[in-house]
């Protein structure tokens, strides 16, 4: 439903916004969040009710947030308002192994204590981060919600884009932001063309409770059918994302919970004592869907509407709130120069930003996942000798520590943790 507070609207007029936000997910919030914390009006539609959004219930997921994107969390109010239910990441175990086996005898470590700034990331479950994302959107004042009502298309006029809601109302703006979802009917809409490859894999998602501590350690298993994640909650818990074969993990998910056990210690090892399922088990199939711009006529893509990856580094979440930080930065400097802000230069500075970032990530992430998703003798010698290097040079891991953080490359205000 719309915020009460905020929704007189009358289906036959429309209102006016600064900046239009389809789509309510992590990404969407955020940034609807940034840009009200610098002035902007902002329309955050959902085709869901927002009460639905914000308790979906346990589905599994987790994230590692990076220490960049932990400082604009903090820096928005998002971050202290968690309360506490994160947990550090304090190292990254990177290993090569066989189920049944084990991890093989090249294990290379990121430790965090490489760098001043802190730990590399947290952990932070959706049921904690969702709900705290909007109950502090439904709290700021210059946030409208509209839901549950979508976007059925929209129309350009002189210097303002309409957004057309599928319950007949119309919203005017000088810019939409599409962050709905990696099949984006705006982008779809604005003839943005994209690229997608199904991996032929599927993540199999749990919450496990384990006998052992796992002392903040994340540990990244590198199977031939693909990686398994084993990733750090609160309490003697982990977060895991299992990647297999499509067939195989059909098989896997069929199982009942015994069997799941059973088919997860294989790959999982002992090494954290005694293992439990801790709620649901899900399935999300591997897919990478690229386009190639992020910007049309009075629109901006965010997060999974312009670039969905694989979760082979944790980076999708990420990637997406760097995507909020540049462009909430790029749209407020226009602000103060009197700029149009959905002029197709304001636009462009955002495409230039983002535009060799998310191809390296893109690179990066689908270059991993096919080196490491087989059991080729070559390249598993390749992998090893590439292991050993790295873990070898100080100077080669605390580049990578820094990547994983977020710090490289010309960061945004937000993500210094700084106002724009």
């Amino acid at each position: 439903m719309d915020n009460p507070a905020r929704s007189t609207i009358s289906h036959g007029m429309a209102q006016r916004f600064d900046i239009i936000v389809a789509g309510a997910g992590l990404n969407g919030c955020t940034m609807a969040l940034a840009l009200a914390a610098h002035g902007f009006r902002v329309a955050l539609v959902d085709m869901q009710p927002f009460e639905q959004l914000k308790d979906p219930g346990f589905d599994g997921r987790g994230y590692a947030i990076a220490l960049a994107s932990q400082r604009m969390l903090n820096t928005l109010g998002v971050w202290p308002a968690l309360g506490g239910e994160t947990t550090p990441m304090l190292k990254i175990k990177i290993s090569d192994g066989r189920p049944g086996e084990g991890p093989g005898p090249h294990v290379l470590e990121f430790d965090h204590a490489e760098i001043e700034e802190g730990p590399m990331g947290h952990m932070v479950e959706d049921r904690v981060l969702r709900p705290v994302l909007i109950d502090q959107c439904l709290a700021q004042p210059e946030i409208s919600v509209f839901a549950p009502t979508a976007v059925t298309h929209s129309t350009r006029g002189p210097g303002k884009v309409t957004a057309h809601l599928d319950d007949g109302r119309t919203l005017d703006a000088s810019l939409i932001i599409a962050c709905d979802g990696f099949r984006s009917p705006l982008a779809k809409e604005a003839g943005i063309k994209r690229n997608f490859t199904d991996y032929g894999q599927v993540a199999l998602v749990a919450a496990v409770g384990h006998a052992l501590p796992h002392n903040g350690i994340a540990h990244q298993f590198f199977i031939p059918a693909g990686p398994l994640a084993i990733l750090p909650l609160p309490g003697n818990r982990s977060s895991i994302v299992w990647a297999e074969t499509t067939a195989n993990a059909k098989r896997i998910a069929a199982l009942d919970d015994k069997e799941f056990m059973g088919e997860l210690r294989l790959r999982f090892g002992d090494f954290l004592g005694p293992l439990t399922l801790d709620g649901a088990r899900f399935t999300y199939p591997l897919v990478l869907s690229v386009t190639d711009r992020l910007t049309a006529p009075r629109l901006a893509l965010v997060g999974d509407a312009g670039h969905k990856l694989h979760p082979i580094a944790g980076q999708g979440l990420n990637a997406g709130l760097r995507d909020v930080a540049t462009l909430a930065e790029v749209l407020t400097l226009a602000r103060r120069r009197g700029e149009d802000l959905g002029a197709a230069d304001v636009l462009e500075r955002y495409q230039r930003w983002r535009a060799f970032d998310v191809k390296t990530l893109t690179l990066a992430t689908d270059g991993f996942n096919r080196l490491f998703s087989n059991d080729n003798p070559w390249l598993r010698t390749g992998r090893d000798i590439g292991l050993d290097m790295v873990a070898q040079s100080t100077t080669l891991r605390r580049a990578f520590i820094r990547e994983a953080a977020g710090l490289t490359g010309e960061l945004p205000r937000l993500l210094q943790g700084r106002v724009i």
